[in-house]
């Protein structure tokens, strides 16, 4: 990673969200030399709370030194100054209304051009802080890119900043885990939708087993089950 160095908007956005983070609370870290250097990257975290995005600029984007590109909501960035920072901080707009399709194309190509796409698997926060079922597109999107996937868990947001709560609450301790790369295949069956489902849960266990067992939901039975070492193919 010597050598380079991030585009200015993120690294300032990045210093006062940390600034930020220090009044409120105290922020752990770990994994963090698991993340490669180079190429393109799917970053794929679990979505415990309106604080999840703000610790991944803060602290995760300047560790990295790379730009990280993300999925909003057009209209967003409309929004004076707001949405200007939320372009300089790697944000693409996406029709609401679009469909998937359009979302999927932008996404795709951000990994083809060799760069750095994060995604919250599960698409909406989760209201008890555990993982919910991911969506099936984030699962195809990781398999037809065939991009390094990076796992990271946010553990403890739940608690400093719930859905639902305007303001965060002070105090309450996070930490950012980063685990390691990983590739997901297809498995191959007859059965699509069953091909799918055991792909997601494979992709979900890699960000489960960095989560303490209570934020692990929906995805608690697949931690230290072994990845299925089965042919792969493209998904249809």
């Amino acid at each position: 990673m010597a050598g380079r160095r991030l585009p200015f908007f993120p690294r300032f956005s990045g210093a006062v969200l940390r600034l930020a983070a220090a009044c409120l609370t105290r922020v752990g870290r770990e994994g963090f030399e698991n993340m490669p250097a180079s190429g393109p990257l799917l970053v794929i975290c679990n979505h415990a709370s309106n604080a999840d995005g703000i610790l991944l600029m803060a602290y995760v984007v300047p560790a990295m030194k790379r730009p990280m590109a993300w999925l909003g909501k057009e209209e967003a960035l409309r929004w004076p100054l707001f949405g200007w920072a939320m372009r300089h901080n790697g944000i693409f707009g996406v029709r609401r209304g679009a469909g998937d399709l359009e979302a999927f194309k932008l996404a795709k190509r951000v990994l083809d051009e060799g760069r750095v796409l994060a995604i919250f698997p599960e698409g909406t926060r989760s209201p008890t802080g555990a993982l919910q079922e991911a969506k099936e597109g984030a699962t195809v999107l990781a398999v037809r890119s065939a991009a390094p996937i990076l796992p990271i868990a946010i553990v403890g947001s739940q608690r400093f900043w719930p859905r639902g709560k305007f303001l965060p609450r002070p105090g309450r301790r996070m930490t950012v885990r980063v685990g390691e790369t990983f590739t997901l295949p297809m498995p191959k069956g007859a059965d699509r939708r069953e091909s799918l489902r055991a792909a997601t849960a494979e992709m979900m266990r890699h960000v489960a087993e960095l989560l303490p067992e209570e934020q692990r939901g929906v995805y608690a039975g697949t931690v230290g089950v072994a990845e299925q070492a089965l042919p792969t193919t493209a998904a249809q």
